[in-house]
């Protein structure tokens, strides 16, 4: 029996306990967090799936995993077909699925902590609809046969001074206090990680890649705030750090915390909550008001000094990347083929030697050849394939900075291409050039922008199958919301100062991949703007050549082109001081005029 059967064959048998006939198992824990720690991979575990979305679902003679589009190559790589069926995570949604599959009278289980409010409320409801239960499971079941699970990391959590964030955290506080008063409420569930530690100007090592200190706060209308968290990884001098009005404490006093709010009105985010806080308050009698976080606007929409922050950051990122293309082409001239952790390694090591940097923020994905078709491929999770003799390397990286976080994804020729390489490069990179220079009024939203960076890939009958750009944090988060750029509908508007990537791309199934992505932020228009009527238009942040080999200037316009020239130049001449001679002298060339 392979190791994931034996794994399945555990699980049904503290199902069978519990007269489940399915469980549920999301890609989560407790934080509901992108990223989380490893001693929380509960799906990894059940499934050696690697990716950051997905959710598995047992049942008593079968299983079934379900993942977005961004890993629908990946996980055929690495699930075993022979004990997963496979499904959309978005075509296919799970509580309908699992109504089709059992028969009315089920039980289905599930842990209310790793699951949000809104999600249990519409499973519950569609399952009810055909007569299956659906149970807390109160212990997860993953854990009860997870006989060699990590141990949880304790680092001691950073103090982030008032140079990097701008504003002192009784300041921040007061400012989402007063959001809670306007609310009529009297407390807010402050439940996402990285709005507590923005609020308190901390950071941590709990999650690589993510500088956070895992934790969930409430914050009440006066601006007082209790915090829990593993105590052990408070520094000395947090309270000083932090100002008057905060408590610490452990998580496990959590519940005593929310027995508080008995008869209050409380802020929940049903989008970022888990279920089991939501209960809980319903439970003791808290009057809850459902509402966004009232943390992620604020946060998201960045200060002087942190857009100032990175500025820099995306500077000295742009010289360690200069340095890394440099050496690429240099090493492919004289008939090297490294692989691409090889590369990676070069790359993080020329990041590393960066002023303020902190670690990676997120897994580099170094792709080589057909691997580059997967949108978050990962080498570590095989053999790491050598570059091609001739085609296409693809290099999404980016680090953490105490100043700014960095995220940008360069597509690199390696000896010949095709001419239809070029033809698609080009393709994305029109829509990348018609995104970045969008001017848009007041109130408008990603989603409306969405278009113009896949418009080009339309008329040849092409698309990608991800979102054209996230949020970034600062020196958090290189996933934050609520702004973004896709398909899917989003209420939440561009606002002046958010951070956010522009990233379409092209992927050929076996054969290559291609995007082109920058970071910018947003602006307001003084150009066009009136009192009455604001514009808003993006800067890129990120200042890095696009490889002109891969780019058919036949297919640009003068505009386009010109646009591109610029940009080149803009990027040499603030790059180029930071370089070497030769770094130089390959800038110069890379950042030629067309």
């Amino acid at each position: 029996m392979s190791d994931i059967a034996s794994k399945l064959t555990q699980v049904r048998e503290q199902m069978e306990k519990l007269g489940l006939d399915a469980l549920i198992v999301p890609r989560a824990d407790e934080y509901l967090g992108e990223y989380i720690p490893a001693y929380n991979e509960r799906l990894r575990w059940i499934s050696d799936f690697t990716g950051s979305a997905g959710m598995v679902i047992v049942l008593k003679d079968r299983a079934a995993i379900f993942v977005d589009g961004r890993y629908t190559v990946q996980v055929r790589q690495q699930v075993n077909e022979n004990l997963f069926d496979i499904f959309h995570l978005i075509k296919d949604p799970q509580p309908e699925w699992l109504s089709q599959q059992l028969k009315a009278g089920a039980k289905v289980g599930f842990d209310s902590r790793t699951v949000t409010p809104a999600w249990y409320e519409q499973c519950s409801e569609t399952l009810a609809d055909a007569n299956i239960q659906l149970l807390d499971t109160e212990v997860n079941l993953i854990d009860l046969c997870w006989h060699d699970r990590p141990k949880p990391i304790v680092n001691k959590a950073l103090l982030l001074d008032k140079a990097f964030t701008g504003m002192a955290s009784t300041d921040k506080r007061d400012k989402i206090a007063q959001l809670i008063r306007d609310k009529q409420a009297d407390a807010a569930l402050i439940f996402a990680a990285d709005s507590c530690n923005w609020l308190l100007n901390i950071r941590g090592r709990d999650i690589p890649s993510l500088p956070i200190i895992l934790g969930i706060a409430v914050l009440h209308s006066n601006g007082n705030m209790v915090f829990h968290c593993n105590i052990n990884k408070l520094p000395a001098g947090i309270e000083q750090h932090v100002g008057i009005g905060v408590t610490f404490k452990e998580e496990s006093e959590l519940s005593d915390t929310l027995n508080l709010l008995a008869g209050k009105q409380v802020i929940v985010d049903t989008d970022t909550a888990n279920a089991w806080c939501m209960l809980k308050l319903r439970q003791v009698g808290a009057r809850i008001i459902e509402s966004a976080d009232p943390v992620i606007e604020p946060k998201a929409c960045k200060n002087r000094v942190e857009i100032q922050g990175f500025k820099q950051a995306h500077i000295r990122d742009a010289a360690a990347e200069v340095e890394f293309l440099c050496w690429l082409d240099k090493i492919v001239a004289e008939g090297q083929r490294p692989d691409e952790a090889s590369l990676s390694n070069y790359l993080f090591n020329c990041r590393a030697r960066q002023k303020f940097f902190v670690e990676v923020s997120f897994d580099t994905i170094s792709a080589a050849g057909s691997n580059a078709a997967m949108c978050h491929y990962n080498h570590v999770d095989g053999t790491p394939a050598k570059l091609p003799d001739n085609g296409i390397y693809l290099v999404d990286s980016g680090g953490q900075y105490f100043d700014g976080t960095t995220d940008i994804t360069r597509t690199v020729a390696i000896g010949e291409v095709t001419e239809t390489m070029k033809r698609n490069f080009t393709l994305v990179l029109k829509g990348h050039i018609a995104l970045d220079q969008a001017r848009f009024p007041e109130g408008t939203t990603g989603s409306q922008l969405d278009v113009l960076a896949r418009q080009y890939l339309w008329q040849q009958g092409l698309d990608f199958d991800h979102g054209t750009g996230h949020g970034v944090g600062h020196f958090m988060s290189v996933h934050e919301g609520p702004q973004r750029i896709s398909p899917k509908g989003n209420n939440a508007t561009l606002k002046e100062g958010m951070v956010i990537s522009n990233e379409p791309g092209y992927y050929e199934d076996g054969n290559y991949g291609i995007r082109c992505e920058n970071l910018m932020f947003v602006t307001r228009d003084e150009a066009i703007s009136s009192d009455r009527k604001p514009f808003y238009r993006f800067e890129a942040l990120t200042l890095v050549p696009f490889d002109l080999r891969l780019v058919k200037r036949s297919l640009l316009t003068d505009v386009e082109a010109l646009w591109l020239n610029n940009y080149h130049q803009r990027v040499y001449d603030t790059i180029s001081p930071l370089l070497t001679d030769e770094q130089r002298t390959w800038l110069k060339n890379a950042c030629r005029s067309i």
